[in-house]
């Protein structure tokens, strides 16, 4: 007892305890407490989330081996049966060469019936020295075979094992099994073989259980794959490392890198392996959307919870600091009012004697308005306004002022400041009241005021040029009409299309042909009076107002020449020297038109005429206008009748008048054989009025109007429909080829249009050839060769028409998925008289070849040409000298005149 320490000399750590009391005191308020807990559940949530995932994955992969291992077994039963086949008629095939010889085995098989299938299987009789003796299906006896593995295989052992050979040949693949035919005295007398197409061993491939990325084959034991299936491609060659049997391994297979389950089978009896492999992805994706699902709830399970967490600890807080709301309120208010871009004037109203506002004191302000008026503001600070800021006084301000103050509805307005320390700059105030003054917040919007006269000038003028643009071209026409009439003056207004512009912009790109719009439309300008008006219409066309003018023609032609001569120096852009010239149409208020409307009509008329002589201008004619509303009332035709033929359908039988359009058919002859093999769908209008009129007068208009795109197509599903309604009727199958424009061409959808065509009808693709012209691809040539190729893959045939032309390099030409090139009637129609001619024709016929294509020649129409074009090994030719365009009834005559033999699709 006189050890211890008394209990009143024991001193416990009073602060240290106080100070942890502190911290448990403010951890159990809620807005620490209850996201410490959340945290907790958190944490417990998402373990639960991962232990599930991980779980269902070790489930996944499981059953992804299971089944795995299902389908090597079925594959090994189905390859063990198909095997057993084989070697059962390699058996056969040995025994009946030693019963009947080499020469009959064949025939004593198939009389009892032992034969197999020639379509999947070749049975064939080697002799000792490697001469094939006899083969099913026939084939020329006597080929040499001396050299095969399998062969010196079998002649260099004794052995009574059959031999697979790894697959061979391009374009008939096979993998060859065969067993050794010894003589009676035991010495080597040949072999006996069976050739199985590859695809034999995969076809038992289910997309149902093997999924798209599957892999079902059979390998060597050497590890050189036989055959293998993914999905639908079947190859072989590949080298494969061969595991256990019973071993499932998950890997990247050396077939194409896919990550698999993999399981081998070795087949009993021959040195092959069965492989069988599914796509670990397709295997997993179930469980990878499960695991997402997981944690999807998992993650909005926390969202929940931290959004509940947050909203009431975010409560908690705020009561918290319900006692400094005031204090940050004021450092609030000051902070923000010292960072807004607004200048702040807190003002304290001066009232007279009379009750009226009598001036303002400047109570505070912040730096932006330091900034504003250029004083500091110490010096503001309660100071009268009228003392402080005289020339604000009388610009409406201080009424504005006073009326907030006196009636307490805000006020707001905009006006242009000449005194502050930048002159003109536009201000804008906003005036609010406050108990016992007014707050004027005043911001600088010189920039936004700006930025609308920039957006005022954009909607009226051109914005690459800078020229007015087609709207206030009207504004400024209506007012010279107006002015005109008033005056008793008149008005000039010239239309004007840059010729040749075009091929500018194609050739040399768009930013080239921008540059050259800017140069000419300065140019242009530079000719003009000082009230004159340039303006730009669109694209290459330009409109020159001239006011206030005589009215006599012959006033305002030196002006128009001087014009046109501008636009025609020549202008380097892109580093090349370029020309162009122009075509004006000219007409005058009010003798060609008493408004804006008529006038503009009447020009661009004019204009039209111009364009037909180029680089000239032509003031309007009545008579002009005639060709106008024809091509209206054409176009108005050309619209309706594609709607019939539309609403009638594509059946080619049908001789219904509702459909004016008619396809002819011009034949296509192979200039060695003289036979028959294809023809050109040809398109004709047969008006109810005006008779039948040219493609040469419809298809231009076509183009412009955009109608030529329903009438393709119209015409690629009559040909189509055509081809299988000829092929019902018993006629040999001949290739239907359809012309495609450029516009038709450049439309996004013309492959599904094509696509739907031939699905519809039901003509094979490699029964159609769509014939593009070299212009049409050289637009947009990488886009062009996409949508080529694309045509390719679903079988149908490309050529491209009027070669030569076009602008299209070697370069080019080379990548293009094309089959035929046609030689245009324009190097063809002086073949027997002109040089040049034959030279062009000899070398697009040379390049054709070289490149693997089939050169074919149009407009032939004498035997002399013909004579030349077989000559020079041209392949095919079409013209009048064979035959017109005919209809579809008068082939079959055309193909009954010649011999039957020659109605075959050339090689």
């Amino acid at each position: 007892m006189n050890g211890m320490v008394p209990p009143a000399t024991a001193r416990p750590p009073r602060p240290r305890r106080s100070a942890v009391l502190g911290w448990l005191g403010r951890g159990l308020e809620t807005h620490i407490s209850l996201p410490l807990f959340a945290l907790l559940l958190v944490a417990a949530l998402w373990t639960a989330a991962l232990h599930m995932i991980g779980a269902e994955e070790r489930a996944a992969h499981g059953a992804a081996r299971e089944a795995t291992r299902e389908l090597v077994d079925t594959y090994e039963a189905q390859m063990a049966r198909s095997l057993s086949g084989i070697d059962q008629t390699l058996r056969v095939l040995q025994y009946a060469v030693e019963t009947n010889g080499p020469g009959g085995a064949l025939a004593a098989m198939s009389a009892k019936g032992l034969l197999p299938p020639g379509l999947v299987f070749q049975v064939a009789i080697v002799g000792a020295d490697g001469r094939v003796l006899a083969s099913n299906p026939h084939s020329r006896p006597g080929g040499d075979v001396s050299r095969a593995p399998w062969f010196t295989w079998h002649r260099e052992r004794n052995s009574a094992a059959p031999y697979v050979s790894a697959t061979v040949g391009r374009r008939e693949p096979h993998v060859v099994f065969s067993r050794r035919i010894s003589s009676v005295d035991g010495r080597f007398a040949g072999v006996a073989t069976v050739a199985v197409d590859p695809a034999f061993f995969t076809s038992s491939y289910e997309h149902s259980r093997l999924g798209e990325r599957g892999l079902l084959g059979v390998a060597g034991s050497d590890g050189i794959v036989r055959a293998v299936r993914v999905g639908e491609q079947v190859s072989w060659g590949q080298h494969l490392a061969v595991g256990k049997d019973e071993d499932i391994v998950l890997s990247r297979d050396g077939i194409d890198r896919e990550l698999r389950y993999t399981g081998t089978r070795a087949l009993a009896g021959f040195p092959l392996v069965a492989v069988v492999g599914l796509s670990e992805a397709e295997q997993m994706a179930e469980f990878r959307a499960e695991r997402r699902a997981w944690l999807l709830g998992a993650g909005a399970g926390t969202a929940l919870l931290l959004l509940v967490v947050t909203l009431v600890s975010a409560w908690s807080w705020q009561l918290a600091k319900a006692r400094r709301r005031e204090r940050l309120a004021q450092e609030t208010y000051a902070a923000a009012s010292e960072a807004s871009l607004d200048a702040f004037f807190v003002l304290r109203t001066i009232f007279g004697a009379d009750g009226g506002v009598m001036d303002f004191l400047v109570e505070t302000t912040n730096t932006r308005a330091e900034q504003l008026t250029g004083l500091p503001k110490e010096r503001m600070q309660g100071k009268r306004m009228s003392v402080l800021l005289p020339t604000h006084m009388g610009l409406g301000i201080f009424d504005d002022l006073s009326a907030v103050a006196t009636d307490g509805v805000a006020r707001e307005a905009e006006w242009l400041a000449h005194m502050i320390p930048v002159e003109d700059r536009w201000l804008h105030r906003q005036v609010v009241p406050v108990e016992g003054g007014v707050v004027a917040i005043v911001r600088d919007i010189t920039e936004r005021k700006l930025a609308e006269q920039r957006i005022r000038h954009l909607a009226h003028h051109d914005d690459l040029t800078g020229l007015p643009n087609r709207s206030l071209l009207r504004d400024r026409l209506g007012q010279a009409i107006r002015d005109a009439e008033r005056k008793g003056g008149a008005v000039g207004l010239a239309f004007i299309d840059l010729d040749g512009f075009k091929l500018v912009n194609d050739g040399l790109g768009h930013n080239a042909g921008d540059e050259l719009l800017k140069v000419v439309g300065t140019r242009m300008g530079q000719c003009l009076r000082r009230n004159d008006t340039l303006a730009r219409f669109g694209g290459d066309e330009f409109v020159i107002l001239l006011p206030d003018i005589s009215g006599d023609p012959l006033a305002i032609t030196p002006l128009l020449e001087k014009v046109r001569q501008a636009v025609t120096e020549p202008v380097e852009v892109e580093g090349q020297e370029v020309q162009v010239s122009c075509s004006m149409g000219v007409v005058l208020y009010p003798r060609d038109g008493e408004d804006a409307n008529t006038l503009m009509m009447n020009a661009d008329a004019a204009m039209y005429r111009a364009k037909e002589h180029k680089d000239s201008f032509q003031f309007y004619a009545s008579e002009m206008n005639a060709s106008v509303e024809e091509k209206l009332v054409l176009l108005e035709g050309l619209r309706a009748a594609l709607d019939e033929c539309v609403d009638a359908g594509a059946d080619p039988n049908c001789r219904d008048d509702a459909c004016q359009f008619q396809l002819l058919y011009q034949p296509k002859v192979d200039l060695r054989s003289g036979r028959v093999f294809g023809v050109e769908a040809l398109i004709r209008w047969k008006h109810p009025e005006q008779g039948m009129i040219s493609p040469l007068r419809f298809i231009g208009l076509a183009e412009e109007s955009g109608l030529i795109v329903p009438l393709g197509e119209w015409v690629v599903r009559t040909a189509c429909a055509q081809g299988v309604a000829w092929r019902a009727a018993g006629l040999p199958p001949l290739s239907i080829s359809v012309n495609v424009s450029a516009r038709q061409f450049e439309e996004k959808r013309l492959v599904e249009r094509i696509a739907g065509a031939l699905r519809d009808s039901g003509l094979p693709p490699d029964a159609l050839e769509v014939e593009v012209t070299e212009s049409s691809i050289m637009r947009d040539l990488g886009r062009a060769v996409d949508k080529m190729r694309e045509l390719k893959a679903m079988g149908v045939s490309l050529s491209i028409d009027d070669f030569g032309t076009g602008y299209s390099s070697l370069s080019a030409l080379k990548s293009f998925p094309i089959s035929r090139l046609k030689i245009d009637k324009s190097f063809v129609s002086d073949l027997a008289d002109s040089l040049d001619d034959q030279a062009i024709a000899m070398a697009v016929i040379s390049l054709g070849h070289k490149l693997n294509l089939r050169v074919i020649a149009e407009g032939v129409e004498t035997a002399q040409q013909r004579d030349f074009l077989r000559a020079n090994d041209c392949d095919e030719m079409q013209g009048y000298l064979f035959s017109r365009p005919v209809p579809p009834e008068r082939i079959a005559e055309l193909l009954a005149a010649v011999p039957a033999d020659c109605l075959q699709e050339p090689a």
